[in-house]
C-alpha cells in the first residue's frame, strides 16, 4: 500500500538523521532512492527523477534564498538590520516584539511567497533576537506562522489561485473571504505556539554566518529611511505585480515591464543591487567589505540548499511513484460533505507527498465535480482545499527543511514546531470555512 511506503520512509529518515546522526542531504537522498525502488520506478530512471526533482526545488528557490539571504547580510553587517530591530523596539516594546514580527509578517505575506518573505524579514528576526538576548523562536515562531498562514490560505499565491481557476471562483472574493479566516487564525496560532511548554523548551541558537554578530553604536549604523526603504523595495516591486495583474488585462510593454521587475528573482536581485550601494560606498564601506557580506551569507546557505534540494528529490519520487494518483483513486467514491471532502485530500495528498501545490491541485480535480450541485460557494471550495494543504508539514516538504536549517533545530523538533502549528493552522481553517459557508448562505450571498 502506497500509503504505508510514505510511513516507513518517514520513519527511516527520522532514524538516519536522529539515532544515526547521518547529514540530512544524504540520509533524504538515500531515502528517496530506497523508496523509488519499492515503488517500482526503474533503477536507470532513479536518478533522473532525483535530479529532476532537486532541479524543480533549487530553481524555484536557490535565487531566492540566496539573494534574500545576501541582501539580509549586507543589511546586517551595515547595521541597517539593527536600525529597524531598534525602531521596532522603541515602539513596541520588547513585550509585543511578537505582535510586531506578526503584523509585519502578515502585512508583507499576502502578496509574498513564504520563502521570500522568509528570507527579507528573518535578519530582522535574527537581529531582534540578539539585542534582546530573547529565544530563537519566542521571535521567529510568530513570523513563520504568519507567513505560512497567508501564503497557505490567501490568492495570490500559486495553490490558491490554481484552485480558483480549477473552481471557476472569484480570486478577489477568495481573498476577501479568506482574510476574515487567515488573519484571526494565524495571530492566535501565531502568538500562542510559542508559549506552548514543548516549545518554550527549546532554545536554538542563530546559524552562523547569517547575522551580524556586531553590536552597532548609533552614529555607526545608517539611518531608518534607508534602511525601511532597502527592506520594503522587493516588498513594494511584488507586491505591485501581483496587484497590478489582479487589477489589469492586456498585452503591453508597461504590464509586461511590471511583471519583469516584480518577480521575486528580479526583485532581490534589484534590492541588493540598491544594497551594496546604499550600505557600501554611500556611507564609507568599500565594495570589497560588502562583497565579503555576499560570500559569507553564500557560504552559510551552502547546506541549507542542499538539504531544500534533497527534500524536493523526495517529494519528486513519491509523485513519481504514483502516490497521489492512489489517493485521488481510493477517494472518489466517499460520500461526505465537498467541503470536508475538498480539505481531507488536500491534507492527505499533502501528507503523503509534501507538495502543497500538487495537493490543492489534485485535490481540486477531484472535488470539482461534487461543487455543480452541491450548493457550496466555489469561493468557500477553494478556501477548503487551501487550508488543507497547509497540514502536517514534515520531512517531504522542502519548506520543512527551510524551516529547521534557518531555526537550527533537530529534526524532532522541528516536527514537534513546525508539524503540529500547520496541523492546528489546517483544522482551525476548516472550522472557519464551515462556519463561512453558514453565514453566506444565511445572508443568500
Amino acid at each position: 500500500m502506497p500509503l504505508v511506503v510514505v510511513g516507513i520512509s518517514v520513519l527511516v529518515l527520522l532514524v538516519l538523521m536522529t539515532k544515526l546522526r547521518l547529514n540530512g542531504f544524504a540520509a533524504l537522498l538515500l531515502v528517496a532512492v530506497a523508496v523509488g525502488l519499492v515503488q517500482g520506478i526503474g533503477p536507470e530512471k532513479i536518478p533522473d527523477v532525483l535530479a529532476e526533482g532537486i532541479g524543480g526545488q533549487i530553481g524555484d528557490t536557490m535565487l531566492t534564498i540566496g539573494l534574500g539571504a545576501m541582501v539580509g547580510r549586507v543589511m546586517g553587517d551595515s547595521g541597517a538590520a539593527q536600525r529597524i530591530a531598534g525602531r521596532l523596539l522603541e515602539v513596541c516594546g520588547p513585550r509585543w516584539v511578537q505582535v510586531a514580527m506578526v503584523l509585519t509578517a502578515m502585512l508583507i505575506g499576502v502578496t509574498m511567497f513564504y520563502e521570500v518573505a522568509f528570507v527579507i524579514i528573518v535578519p530582522i528576526a535574527f537581529t531582534l533576537v540578539r539585542v534582546t538576548r530573547a529565544n530563537l523562536l519566542w521571535v521567529g515562531l510568530p513570523m513563520s506562522i504568519a507567513l505560512s498562514t497567508m501564503h497557505s490560505f490567501l490568492p495570490p499565491h500559486p495553490g490558491p489561485t490554481a484552485v480558483a481557476a480549477t473552481f471557476h471562483a472569484s480570486v478577489g472574493l477568495t481573498l476577501f473571504y479568506g482574510l476574515f479566516i487567515a488573519v484571526p487564525v494565524g495571530a492566535f496560532i501565531a502568538l500562542l505556539w510559542p508559549r506552548l511548554p514543548f516549545v518554550r523548551a527549546m532554545n536554538p541558537s542563530i546559524p552562523k554566518g547569517l547575522v551580524s554578530e556586531r553590536v552597532f553604536e548609533d552614529d555607526e549604523m545608517p539611518g531608518l529611511g534607508w534602511s525601511l526603504s532597502v527592506a520594503l523595495l522587493p516588498v513594494v516591486l511584488i507586491a505591485g505585480a501581483a496587484v497590478t495583474d489582479l487589477a489589469a488585462s492586456g498585452d503591453n510593454g508597461l504590464l509586461h515591464f511590471i511583471a519583469f521587475i516584480g518577480s521575486a528573482p528580479i526583485a532581490l536581485l534589484l534590492t541588493l543591487l540598491v544594497a551594496i550601494w546604499a550600505f557600501g560606498p554611500r556611507i564609507g564601506r568599500s565594495l570589497a567589505e560588502v562583497s565579503a557580506s555576499c560570500k559569507e551569507a553564500a557560504q552559510a546557505m551552502a547546506m541549507i540548499l542542499l538539504v531544500i534540494g534533497a527534500g524536493g528529490a523526495f517529494k519528486n519520487v513519491l509523485v513519481e511513484g504514483g502516490i497521489s494518483d492512489y489517493i485521488k483513486d481510493a477517494t472518489d467514491g466517499w460520500s461526505i460533505s465537498p467541503i470536508i471532502l475538498a480539505w481531507l485530500i488536500a491534507a492527505i495528498l499533502r501528507v503523503a507527498l509534501g507538495s502543497a501545490t500538487v495537493a490543492v491541485v489534485t485535490a481540486s480535480g477531484v472535488a470539482l465535480p461534487l461543487l455543480a450541485g452541491s450548493g457550496v460557494h466555489p469561493e468557500v471550495m477553494v478556501l477548503a482545499v487551501s487550508c488543507g494543504s497547509i497540514a502536517f508539514s514534515h520531512v517531504n516538504d522542502p519548506g520543512f527543511w527551510m524551516f529547521k536549517e534557518y531555526f537550527n533545530l533537530s529534526v524532532l523538533d522541528a516536527i514537534k514546531a513546525r508539524t503540529t502549528y500547520t496541523t492546528v493552522l489546517a483544522i482551525l481553517g476548516l472550522g472557519g470555512v464551515l462556519v463561512l459557508e453558514q453565514v453566506l448562505d444565511a445572508l443568500s450571498i
